[in-house]
């Protein structure tokens, strides 16, 4: 209740973003809930079935993180003077966090509830009533306990990494240095990247031409492919903060001046906070990228099924999401820094270059990353 409370009273652009975890998570839901309708028309084809729901792993996992995300952000449950004192702590605040991001979850996976019931038949007096049913298996009864269960997933995963992200732990002292040390994360993910890379071409060069069946016409790829996918998209992602902090280190060669200390400054300070979303991002891009090289040339749109475009649009809309709020979340973390250079008399015109040229610098090195990446990703597959 007091959640319900907190957010009635919030900005519109923090109770906007709420509705946009709420959004993604009905197309969570109805994923999962087509997942669940393929399973009940083909009992026959279990495995199939599974691997559909394997699949859903992608953007739940997208949509758990987006949520996180939203949840840092959100000024009522930032510790803030006296509250303590009516018994808002910040353990008490990680709860309301918890609570507010179930919420909206739980919005959306009811929203998806009624719209795959309304695709279906069972709900009517609106337009496109049973538009779907042939897809969704409407000539069978849905199963309200497994529907349910799988509705609940995504709250139950976004409340719980929500509430271990802003759990109030104490910081030990930080080491010499340490603001200036190379996050530890990219030589891991460096190999990663490699042993994605070789397992993939060895998987796409050694395999019979017998594929996982997987759904939106993606037959015929083996396992080892998609393993090695995976593994890249890791490597991508343990090795972005490596990369911010080192576009930051960039900008500060070759002496220097003011804009660009301040701007290589703000990289290697706020890497590991944008570094990993920008990993995410540049490893979903360029899956995207491999995928619509293999297959949009060959099979055009026909390769990819309906299902399929919502997957990759609900993945790719909510880790750009996530890089978007992780972005804000950083400037609000330099409110203080930003007033004082204010204050001193540096001119707004600083502030907005050095911005400019973070952003070239981290455009500069992760784009060119990415289209590499998936070059090197599709080419064992070409022929």
């Amino acid at each position: 209740m007091l959640a319900l409370r907190l957010a009635r009273g919030t900005h519109p652009l923090v109770l906007t973003r709420r509705l946009l975890v709420a959004a993604a998570a009905a197309g969570v839901g109805f994923l999962l809930l087509c997942t669940l309708g393929y399973a009940v028309g083909h009992p026959a084809q279990s495995s199939a079935s599974v691997l559909r729901l394997l699949w859903c792993v992608l953007p739940l996992a997208a949509t758990v993180q987006f949520a996180v995300a939203v949840a840092r952000t959100d000024p009522s449950t930032r510790p803030r003077p006296g509250l303590s004192a009516v018994g808002l702590g910040p353990a008490r605040l990680t709860a309301i966090a918890a609570a507010s991001t179930a919420v909206a979850c739980t919005l959306g996976s009811a929203v998806a509830l009624l719209f795959y019931l309304h695709l279906r038949g069972d709900i009517t007096g609106l337009p496109f009533d049973g538009a779907a049913a042939g897809l969704l298996a409407a000539d069978q009864p849905v199963p309200l306990a497994a529907a349910l269960t799988l509705l609940a997933v995504l709250p139950v995963a976004a409340a719980t990494a929500a509430g271990l992200a802003l759990r109030p732990r104490t910081a030990p002292a930080a080491p010499e240095g340490a603001a200036r040390a190379m996050p530890s994360g990219l030589p891991w993910g460096v190999a990663l990247v490699a042993v994605g890379l070789a397992v993939e071409t060895y998987a796409a060069q050694g395999a019979s031409r017998g594929g996982l069946p997987l759904p939106g016409g993606f037959d015929g790829n083996p396992a080892g492919v998609l393993a090695g996918w995976v593994l890249t998209a890791v490597g991508l992602a343990l090795a972005g903060p490596g990369l911010t902090h080192g576009c930051g280190r960039l900008l500060q060669a070759v002496r220097p001046g003011a804009v660009r200390l301040l701007a290589g400054r703000v990289l290697m300070d706020e890497s590991r906070r944008i570094g990993r979303p920008l990993g995410v991002v540049s490893a979903v891009l360029s899956g995207a990228l491999a995928a619509a090289e293999l297959y949009g040339a060959d099979g055009g749109s026909e390769a990819f099924g309906p299902l399929t475009v919502l997957g990759a649009a609900l993945v790719l809309a909510c880790t750009t999401a996530t890089l978007l709020t992780a972005a804000l979340e950083s400037k609000q973390g330099r409110t203080h820094t930003t007033e004082a250079l204010l204050r001193i008399g540096a001119p707004p015109t600083v502030l907005r270059t050095a911005a400019l040229l973070r952003a070239g610098a981290l455009l500069a090195v992760f784009l060119p990353l990415t289209w590499a990446i998936a070059e090197l990703a599709a080419a064992p597959l070409r022929g």
